[in-house]
C-alpha cells in the first residue's frame, strides 16, 4: 500500500462542505407581566433567557388558551388585593389548552411566586414551573427539567443568586432603557410586602452600572431610567451615601444620552446632594416621583415611614427652588387601618398644597404577611371607597390647572410606540415631555411619509391644550411648510429614531417588531411608579 504526502506548502484541498444545519428553535413563547417597572425589566431578562435557549417569540395573534403558544410565562406582582386572583383566572383559562397539548408549558414567576411558592402548584397542578424574584436566571434550566421529568419545578431561592442584570436582556424598547441600581428594599414599611419577597437592598456597583449605561446607548437608547425599590439609599451597602447624587451626575456625562430619570426615592433619605445633582446636570429631566403615603403624621408613624409631613413639604420647596419646571408626581394610601376622617382630612390638605401633576392613589388592601394585616380598625370598604373618590376628584382638579397653566408653552416630545391608545382616530402622535406629563400632538397636514417623526424622534411643538392627564400640541394644525414657525412643529431626528426604522426594516434582527419578544406591552392603569398612564381624550 503506498501513501501519497502531499508536497511542502501544496494543502490537499479540503472537501466542500455544508453549512451546519441550524438549530430548530425550541418553541414559541409569550411572557405575561404583572406590576411595576421592577417586572417590566425583570420581563426583559426572562425574554433575553428564552431567546438565548433557543425559543423564539410567539407570531403576533397567537392565542395560548387554543395552545398555540408552547411556553407561557407569568411574572406577577404581589402588592395589590387582587392580585391572586387576576393570576389564577389567568391560569384557569389556560387549563383546557394545557389539557389539548400537554406539550405546553406553563411557568410562574416574579413576587407572587416567591410568597405563594408551592402553593401555586396544588391551587393550578398543571402548571409547569415555578420561580422566584432571586432566581429567574432558572427558568429555561427549569423548564428542560420539568419537561425531562414530566413533573413541576418548584425553585424558591430566599437569597440573590446572581444580580439580575448580568443576565441577557431583550429590551422591549428602542429609545428607552431601564437600567438597575439595586434591589431588595431595607426599609419596614408595615403596609409593603416587597422587602419579604425580594429580600434586602443588594447595590450595583457604579462602574457596572455606567456600563450597562453606556451600552443601551451605544444600542440606541437616549433615554435611561435608573430603578430601585429606594434609589436613594444606593450606596450605603459599599459605604458612601453620596454615590446616588455622583451616579446621576455621572450619567449625565454619557455621550448620546440625552434623558435620565429614576424612581422611586424615599422621603426619610432624599438628600440635598441628589437635588443639587438634578440641577446641575442637564441630562437629569425635571421630573420627581415623591411618594407621599398619607399627609397625616399619626398614620405616617403607623405604616412605619420616617419622615413627617413637614420633611415632605421641604423636599418639595427646595425641588421648585433649584428646578421650578419640575413635575412632581407621587403614591398616596387611602383607608389605611385606623385612618379617621381627619387622618384623610390631612391627605387632603398636603395634596391641595402640594400641587402634584399627577397622583397614584391606592385603596388599601390587606397583603397577608405585612404588619397592617393584623392591625386592628380597618377601615370599612365603603369608607374607603368614598374617600379614594373624593381624593381622585381633588387630584384630577389640580393636575386639569397645573396643565392648564402649561397652555402656551413649547414642550419637547420624545415620541413613543403605543403611548396612544386613538392616535389612528385622532391622527396625532405620543410621547413624554421632558417632566414626563403624556402629550399627544397633532402632525402637519402637508408633512410627507418620509419626515414623519418615528418612535425615539424630538418633536417641539406648543401646548394648545391641559386635559387632566394629558397635554394637546395641536399647534402644527393649519400651518404649512413655507409659513410655519418652528415653536409651531419641528421634528428632531435622532439616531434611536434611526435604530427604530432599521429594526422595523429587519424584524429577525433585535426584535423588529418593537415588542422585543415581550407579549405584554408595560403595564397600564393608575398603578405604575410614577410613570403617568394613559386616559382616553
Amino acid at each position: 500500500m503506498s501513501i501519497t504526502v502531499p508536497a511542502p506548502h501544496s494543502p490537499a484541498p479540503a472537501a466542500p462542505q455544508a453549512p451546519a444545519p441550524a438549530d430548530p428553535p425550541r418553541g414559541t413563547y409569550q411572557v405575561r407581566t404583572f406590576g411595576c417597572q421592577m417586572n417590566v425589566h425583570d420581563s426583559e431578562r426572562l425574554t433575553g433567557l428564552l431567546e438565548g435557549a433557543g425559543y423564539v417569540p410567539a407570531p403576533a395573534g397567537s392565542d395560548a388558551s387554543r395552545g398555540e403558544v408552547d411556553v407561557v410565562v407569568f411574572n406577577t406582582c404581589a402588592v395589590r388585593e387582587n392580585a391572586d386572583n387576576k393570576l389564577y383566572g389567568n391560569l384557569g383559562a389556560l387549563r383546557p389548552a394545557k389539557r389539548a397539548n400537554p406539550g405546553m408549558q406553563i411557568a410562574v414567576g416574579g413576587c407572587l411566586a416567591q410568597k405563594d411558592r408551592s402553593g401555586i402548584v396544588e391551587r393550578a397542578p398543571w402548571v409547569d414551573v415555578v420561580f422566584g424574584t432571586h432566581n429567574i436566571g432558572s427558568l429555561p434550566v427549569l423548564l428542560e427539567r420539568s419537561r425531562h421529568n414530566h413533573e413541576a419545578q418548584v425553585e424558591i431561592l430566599e437569597s440573590l443568586e446572581v444580580f439580575p442584570s448580568t443576565l441577557p436582556t431583550r429590551r422591549e424598547s428602542v429609545y428607552a432603557a431601564w437600567v438597575s441600581i439595586s434591589v431588595g428594599c431595607n426599609n419596614t414599611c408595615t403596609f409593603c410586602i416587597v422587602p419579604s419577597l425580594r429580600g434586602k437592598e443588594k447595590d450595583r456597583r457604579p462602574g457596572d452600572v455606567l456600563a450597562e449605561v453606556r451600552d443601551v446607548v451605544d444600542a440606541g437608547a437616549i433615554e435611561v431610567t435608573l430603578l430601585g425599590q429606594n434609589v436613594n439609599s444606593y450606596g450605603v451597602e459599599f459605604g458612601d451615601r453620596a454615590a446616588f447624587a455622583k451616579l446621576l451626575r455621572a450619567c449625565g456625562e454619557v455621550e448620546g444620552l440625552e434623558r435620565v430619570r429614576f424612581t422611586s426615592p424615599h422621603p426619610a433619605m432624599f438628600t440635598d446632594d441628589v437635588i443639587d445633582a438634578m440641577a446641575e446636570t442637564s441630562a437629569v429631566m425635571p421630573q420627581l416621583h415623591m411618594p407621599l403615603q398619607s399627609g397625616s403624621d399619626r398614620m405616617l408613624k403607623a405604616m412605619r415611614r420616617s419622615y413627617r409631613s413637614s420633611r415632605f413639604f421641604g423636599i418639595l420647596d427646595r425641588v421648585r427652588d433649584r428646578i421650578p419646571e419640575a413635575a412632581i408626581t407621587t403614591d398616596i394610601i387611602v383607608g389605611f387601618p385606623g385612618e379617621t376622617e381627619e387622618d384623610f382630612q390631612a391627605t387632603l390638605d398636603v395634596v391641595e398644597a402640594s400641587r402634584f401633576a399627577s397622583a397614584f392613589t391606592f385603596q388599601y388592601s390587606i397583603r397577608p404577611g405585612t404588619p397592617a394585616a393584623t392591625m386592628a380598625d380597618q377601615v370599612p370598604k365603603a369608607v374607603v371607597q368614598e374617600r379614594y373618590e373624593r381624593l381622585t376628584a381633588l387630584q384630577d382638579r389640580i393636575a386639569a390647572e397645573e396643565n392648564r397653566r402649561l397652555e402656551g408653552s413649547l414642550v419637547e416630545v420624545l415620541i413613543a410606540e403605543g403611548e396612544g391608545e386613538r392616535d389612528r382616530e385622532t391622527h396625532r402622535v405620543s410621547g413624554r415631555a421632558r417632566d414626563n406629563r403624556l402629550v399627544h400632538l397633532a402632525l402637519p397636514e402637508d408633512l410627507p411619509a418620509s419626515e414623519r417623526p418615528r418612535p425615539g424622534d424630538v418633536v417641539t411643538a406648543t401646548v394648545t391644550r391641559g386635559a387632566p392627564h394629558y397635554l394637546i400640541a395641536d399647534s402644527a394644525l393649519g400651518t404649512t411648510a413655507a409659513t410655519r414657525d418652528p415653536r409651531a412643529f419641528s421634528v428632531r431626528r435622532t439616531r434611536s429614531g434611526e435604530e427604530w426604522e432599521r429594526r422595523r426594516a429587519e424584524p429577525d434582527d433585535a426584535c423588529g417588531t418593537g415588542a422585543c419578544g415581550t407579549s405584554s406591552p408595560a403595564p397600564r392603569g393608575p398603578v405604575t411608579l410614577g410613570l403617568p398612564s394613559l386616559r382616553p381624550r
